[in-house]
């Protein structure tokens, strides 16, 4: 089967190519290297740089390579930016999805798995998080994600576009090849090693005055492996003919900002500096995932449960690629 990763050049769809291949799947990669990197891929995998709003380009694609299904990583996800400049992340985030949509319906693509966001749910009402619970982003990036999944909804029911959308809560981990390199970079995993690794003189800590057990936010840390595998079982999900499906992908534990950074000094050996900042705008307490569906329907299990084993990883990765896809 040919397959389309839209944004397969970023943190998340790289190490997705590669399962792929890695399962006898063909792949072909549209990526406009704002945020990915094409020495992340493969020097044989299809590739072309531009926007999945360009309908002609996609046209093309569609036509040369036989697409079968389309695996859509294409976002913009700086919730802080995304809060300061909206016009930004809904142009992206909607409008292009829009537009790529149109096209692989016109060509008869009806297969697609959407990368979506715990963001979609806001502050939640109860945790851990079930697929149950109203959705109610506090900031335009998780806006943005839901839009997509309601008219994936939508088109599901008058197109029969058939879909899975994947509520990441934080995706962290690298593989021996792929991990994070963000320009600029706000993950709190990759920010801790930069500060062990000295390239930073400290961590920031926003906000401490959350209500969670030591003040600070409270997140649920999924292995990027463990989301890719993720991808494939959505992906043979869908080729079985199953129906659309919205589900949470998490490993079910919270781990706070503290809990993070000390972690790191574990797994470092480093004495990683910490400051107290202000909170960022859009930030919810604690997002923490019920992903009892995802093991239901898609038979997922997570491998990588362990905090200390997901850092480990990333430092390995991090002290091999010092200057990440750079060099």
């Amino acid at each position: 089967m040919s397959i389309l990763v839209t944004g397969g050049a970023g943190y998340i769809g790289s190490v997705v190519v590669k399962d792929l291949r890695e399962a006898d799947h063909d792949v072909v990669v549209i990526d406009n290297l704002v945020y990915g990197h094409h020495s992340a891929l493969d020097s044989d995998i299809p590739f072309y740089e531009g926007s999945i709003g360009d309908k002609e380009l996609v046209r093309q694609v569609l036509a040369k390579h036989q697409i079968n299904a389309c695996m859509h990583f294409s976002a913009y996800a700086y919730v802080g930016e995304s809060v300061e400049n909206p016009k930004k992340y809904f142009e992206n985030n909607v409008v292009q999805t829009l537009s790529l949509l149109d096209v692989l319906l016109d060509n008869g693509v009806k297969r697609f798995v959407f990368s979506s966001s715990c963001a979609t749910f806001g502050e939640p009402l109860y945790t851990p998080i079930d697929e149950n619970h109203p959705q109610d982003p506090t900031n335009p990036y998780g806006f943005s994600k839901l839009i997509i999944e309601r008219v994936l909804a939508a088109y599901d029911a008058a197109y029969d576009l058939r879909s899975v959308s994947l509520r990441y809560f934080n995706a962290c981990g690298a593989t021996e090849k792929c991990g994070e390199h963000h320009d600029p970079e706000t993950h709190l995993i990759p920010l801790t090693l930069f500060a062990a690794q000295g390239r930073i003189p400290f961590v920031s800590i926003f906000g401490t005055d959350y209500p969670t057990p030591d003040g600070t936010a409270v997140r649920d840390y999924i292995h990027v492996t463990d989301l890719s595998e993720a991808h494939l079982l959505a992906l043979d999900h869908l080729i079985a003919g199953k129906p659309t499906e919205f589900i949470n992908l998490g490993n079910g534990k919270g781990y706070s900002v503290k809990e993070i950074i000390e972690t790191a000094r574990k797994v470092t050996g480093k004495n990683i500096e910490a400051k107290i900042a202000p909170r960022r705008a859009g930030d919810p307490s604690s997002l923490v995932a019920d992903s009892r569906k995802a093991r239901e329907i898609l038979g997922w299990n997570p491998r990588y449960v362990e905090l200390e084993k997901i850092i480990e990883s990333a430092w390995q990765w991090h002290k091999e690629n010092p200057n990440g896809y750079a060099g």
